[in-house]
């Protein structure tokens, strides 16, 4: 704040206008960013000629308004937060910004951002063409967290590696509903993104897939009824009520508050609980396999872009590599501790001792980000890459209609199977009308 207002003296002073570019940020309202956000007036501070305006949105309504602007060159934002799953689609589309281009284009506005740090199978998701097309904030997998205490006081031992029947077996054990503690929590929000991702990997781990490589949809499958019914058995009589409005930030409280034993979702949670009460109770396991021991754990980031309709791209990326820096990591940890900083994207971040020290968690979330191969994800061979989503362009639509199908069969309205022949008349018939198939 200093500097700005030493600046703002001076050209009173002097006389001086310093020209104001306005950037408009869209994000999602996840913890980290709601951070970044927070941080941001230091951005600010050291770039007197740059503003930032913000909006801020749940998951599926941002990506929503942003392929809505994007795709008919709205040119509403200078700077988005797109998943691994769009970056690659938009860029084939010319819808966003070579980063790998402005780096040499503004090569002085980011002279140590050192994108070598960047952990590779976070930067080979955004890359396209082998150019980065937009720069990590964070990335994730997906694992098991639990509540020792309450394994401990059961007399039960969680695996290094645990089955899905195992984790309905301390589901079981665990549950106490009367008093308002549950065996787990899992999604139960509709969403490609929200309950189709945890339950798109127990698919996988049956031996399941959404399309074979020809396109065909393969959702009405003994496999996709085995993995639904074990997670709808698990959310009804062992999770807590209302599942369908339950989402990563809904879990995350039930969890932190310590009325649910075990949870199954992204391991960037792992930072938000260690500095809850419950933290000293949390441990972790890998995410839990089927008889099929591949596609158990998903590959996820959030990343920063700016979209070619943007006419400010000099100030966006100035922004982008400031937000996704060594230096913004550092300033996280003086700020709100190791523990919080944005986990999955720096190599360096897992080589610092107060990281480890701060999250017993870092080797393993590592590791699993490390271990996943989006390639090979399911038992037989499919149409794209991806583990809990399949990157085409139609998937989000056909996603996103499946994932209102299943919330009701998650809520108990309709059948396992009566769900599952909807979902695959609806996937067959979108990918029908996208020519994939007859």
């Amino acid at each position: 704040m200093a500097k700005k207002l030493v600046l703002l003296i001076a050209t009173l002073l002097l006389g001086i206008t310093i020209a104001q570019t306005k950037l408009t940020i869209a994000t999602v309202n996840n913890p980290d960013m709601v951070v970044m956000q927070e941080l941001s007036t230091v951005f600010e501070e050291q770039n007197p000629d740059i503003t930032l305006d913000w909006l801020v949105l749940d998951e599926g309504t941002l990506r929503s308004r942003l392929t809505t602007d994007i795709a008919t060159g709205g040119g509403s934002f200078d700077i988005v937060t797109v998943g691994a799953y769009e970056t690659n689609l938009w860029a084939a589309n010319g819808w966003i910004e070579s980063v790998t281009n402005l780096a040499s284009q503004f090569p002085n506005d980011a002279p140590d951002y050192d994108f070598n740090d960047l952990v590779p199978a976070i930067a080979n998701g955004i890359t396209f063409q082998d150019q980065l097309y937009a720069v990590p904030f964070y990335g994730e997998s997906s694992f098991t967290m639990y509540n020792k205490r309450l394994f401990d006081e059961a007399g039960l031992v969680m695996p290094a590696q645990p089955t899905w029947e195992q984790i309905r077996e301390f589901a079981k054990v665990l549950n106490e509903a009367d008093n308002g503690a549950f065996g787990i929590v899992l999604r139960g929000k509709p969403g490609w993104g929200d309950n189709m991702a945890p339950i798109t990997t127990v698919v996988n781990t049956f031996g399941g897939q959404w399309f074979d490589a020809t396109g065909h949809p393969q959702i009405d499958t003994q496999a996709w009824r085995d993995a639904l019914n074990l997670y709808v058995d698990l959310v009804q009589n062992y999770g807590p009520p209302g599942v369908t409005g339950i989402s990563f930030p809904e879990a995350l409280a039930l969890m932190s508050n310590g009325q649910a034993a075990m949870w199954v979702d992204a391991t960037v949670a792992a930072g938000f609980l260690a500095g809850t009460d419950v933290g000293p109770d949390m441990a972790f396991a890998r995410a839990p396999v089927g008889p099929v021991a591949k596609g158990n754990a998903w590959l996820w980031s959030w990343n920063l872009a700016i979209p070619s309709t943007s006419k400010a791209k000099e100030a966006a990326y100035r922004f982008i590599t400031w937000a996704t820096s060594k230096q913004y990591i550092d300033l996280v940890a003086s700020r709100k501790g190791w523990a919080a900083v944005p986990p999955g994207t720096r190599q360096s971040t897992y080589a610092r001792s107060e990281y480890q020290g701060a999250a017993p968690f870092a080797n393993l979330v590592l590791d699993q980000i490390l271990t996943v191969d989006p390639n090979d994800s399911t038992l037989n061979p499919g149409l794209a890459p991806g583990v809990q989503f399949v990157q085409i362009p139609e998937f989000q639509g056909i996603g996103n209609d499946v994932a209102q199908i299943i919330s009701a069969a998650l809520a108990g309205n309709i059948s396992v199977d009566e769900a599952l022949q909807r979902a695959q008349r609806v996937a067959t018939e979108a990918m029908q009308d996208a020519g994939y198939i007859e």
